[in-house]
């Protein structure tokens, strides 16, 4: 046989050009599928796996069985864009540039979904969106949500709008997202649900839950409409439960679930008076299940503390992204990865939330560990009034009725209390609705400076400011109707931003 030169050269990069392309394709099968599943103002103990009684969700729960529950998982955020985008980008709020309700991440952003992307994974994103068109080409494609059907008929003076057609689920196309992958590349599949969110309306469920099923924690009124309200609310989450069946029959159809992680979570609380946009657990403590049968022992809770921005650190670490890309994206959150393999290792002292602008202007901070919880309440001339959807809703309106009439408890009046306290301390162990504020209880002062040190520590950190200027309200604090005039919040610039006073 004749011996050609050029061969003979080519060959040591030919073959090292097969071996690189080998290992890479072992990588990626080394490499766990990630679907992250991400409820819409679901409260974190509203399923049976998280101790409710009444809300059906057999699939949610059989999740649970075959995985891992945080018992103590916080949101960096009560409002839902931010805390999606805090989620996407592994920083908190006030540091993603869409901080405030409905804005867009910026077009700088880098994300987990764009990091995935470059390393091989196949990317995409199934349900509601809140996220802006700047970071769209990180994800390979968007199935996105419809959000038609809505109609707010004029009511009778003095009743709230009440909707005649019912919002979709937000999950109607996740099957088809999983159909749709590449099977030669690992992937990540970003699916939101719409539900259960608000507007309100009967045939959620078959069949629907009942009045008798509801259970009125003690901060809302327990009357029929509250009751109907919550029971509408337990329809949706049972519609949800039903989409997390089928994708994971999909995935066991498709032969992944071996390594493919499942983590389930809410973007914020539940939609109602002194829950979503509150930093009380109602607001920022979301359910928090992670499914991986290669990894993670089944039917087990862990007492681990762990944040929502946490996320990105740790699926970036499980896909073995280069220490360059995380360090670029100068992440704010520690992985939780060995909690996974080991449910008794802590992987953070504290978690922080913040709130914002939703609605209605607010400004707040909290930390937290697993027993007890700071708030700071900057703006304390503001009510803690409830998001405009659950303003418009049965629960609220008749919280306005029975303030009228002086029936409400002290606990079922916080909404409308102004000036409010600049501090708040629950002590969660004791008083897990927190309806007892100790801030100024000797008992617990060394506590209060401990947190109170935490606090402004990681203030100064992370660099979070106040902001010079307020941003106006963009609903009717009693009925939940627009005011048009400030429909559009461009964010302001730095100097707005910050002023002269505006750091802490």
């Amino acid at each position: 046989m004749k011996s050609f030169p050029i061969l003979r050269l080519l060959y040591p990069v030919v073959v090292g050009i097969c071996l690189c392309s080998s290992l890479w394709a072992a990588d990626s099968r080394n490499r766990p599928n990630l679907v992250l599943i991400i409820a819409d103002d679901m409260n974190w103990d509203d399923c049976g796996a998280c101790g409710h009684p009444a809300i059906r969700t057999p699939h949610i729960d059989q999740l649970a069985k075959q995985g891992l529950r945080f018992e103590h998982a916080y949101l960096t955020t009560n409002s839902c864009s931010p805390s999606r985008s805090s989620i996407l980008t592994g920083k908190y709020p006030h540091n993603t540039g869409a901080e405030q309700l409905h804005w867009p991440l910026p077009p700088e952003s880098k994300t987990l979904a764009a990091a995935l992307k470059q390393s091989g994974y196949y990317t995409a994103a199934a349900g509601k969106w809140h996220l802006g068109d700047a970071v769209r080409d990180h994800f390979d494609r968007i199935y996105e949500a419809s959000t038609a059907g809505f109609v707010l008929p004029p009511g009778n003076e003095g009743e709230p709008a009440k909707m005649i057609a019912a919002q979709p689920s937000g999950c109607e196309d996740w099957e088809q997202a999983i159909d749709d992958r590449p099977r030669d590349k690992p992937f990540f599949l970003w699916l939101a649900a719409l539900d259960p969110h608000r507007e309100y309306s009967e045939g959620a469920l078959d069949p629907p839950h009942r009045h008798a099923d509801v259970i009125v924690p003690p901060h809302l009124p327990d009357t029929t409409d509250v009751r109907e309200d919550l029971r509408l609310y337990y329809d949706e989450i049972g519609r949800l439960d039903t989409y997390v069946g089928k994708v994971m029959r999909k995935l066991e159809q498709q032969n992944v679930t071996e390594n493919t992680l499942i983590l389930f979570i809410s973007d914020n609380g539940r939609p109602f008076p002194r829950d979503k946009t509150t930093l009380y657990d109602g607001g920022i403590r979301t359910p928090w299940i992670v499914r991986w049968p290669e990894t993670v022992r089944a039917d087990v809770t862990t007492n681990s503390l762990v944040s929502a921005i946490d996320i990105a650190p740790t699926f970036l670490e499980l896909a073995k992204i280069d220490k360059h890309t995380t360090d670029a994206m100068q992440l704010e959150g520690h992985s939780f990865a060995p909690v996974l393999s080991d449910p008794m290792t802590e992987t953070r002292q504290y978690a922080f939330a913040e709130d914002h602008w939703h609605d209605y202007e607010d400004h707040a901070r909290c930390v937290m560990d697993q027993h007890f919880k700071l708030i700071r309440n900057d703006y304390v001339d503001l009510a803690a009034t409830p998001s405009a959807d659950a303003g418009r809703g049965l629960t609220w309106q008749a919280m306005l009725r029975l303030q009228k009439e002086g029936k409400l408890t002290k606990e079922q009046q916080s909404c409308f209390v102004s000036p409010r306290p600049q501090w708040e301390l629950y002590d969660l162990m004791r008083d897990p609705g927190e309806l007892s504020n100790v801030i100024d209880d000797p008992a617990y002062q060394s506590v209060r400076n401990q947190l109170t040190q935490t606090l402004a520590t990681w203030t100064a950190e992370t660099s979070d400011y106040l902001p010079s200027q307020r941003t106006p309200d963009e609903f009717d604090r009693v009925t939940g109707e627009p005011d048009h005039s400030v429909r559009v919040r461009p964010r302001p610039s730095k100097k707005e931003m910050f002023g002269t006073n505006g750091k802490y």
